[in-house]
């Protein structure tokens, strides 16, 4: 027997928003990751998600395993340089 969760969301949720950087910090309990908006001079913080290290090793495989599947179907994607982490303030 299956058990089935509905998963409910609001239009805006679902909509989702754009992110074109993200920092990962973690403790010895959570991880955290901020998804951020970066249009220079400003930047916007337009998510925070807090997970525990167990959620966050499943999440790293599903994405290392989707990552591989979109290379091999569209090639290899080439990293942007990264930013510089002075250029940051709270």
């Amino acid at each position: 027997m299956e058990n089935k969760i509905e998963i409910k969301t609001t239009e805006e949720t679902y909509k989702g928003i754009y992110a074109n950087n993200a920092v990962v910090m973690h403790t010895e309990s959570e991880f955290i990751l901020d998804f951020m908006s970066i249009f220079p001079p400003k930047g916007l913080l337009g998510a925070r998600l807090i997970m525990t290290p167990g959620t966050m090793k499943r999440v790293t495989l599903a994405m290392q395993e989707n990552l591989a599947r979109y290379e091999q179907q569209y090639g290899e994607i080439k990293l942007a340089a990264p930013p510089d982490p002075q250029m940051f303030t709270h």
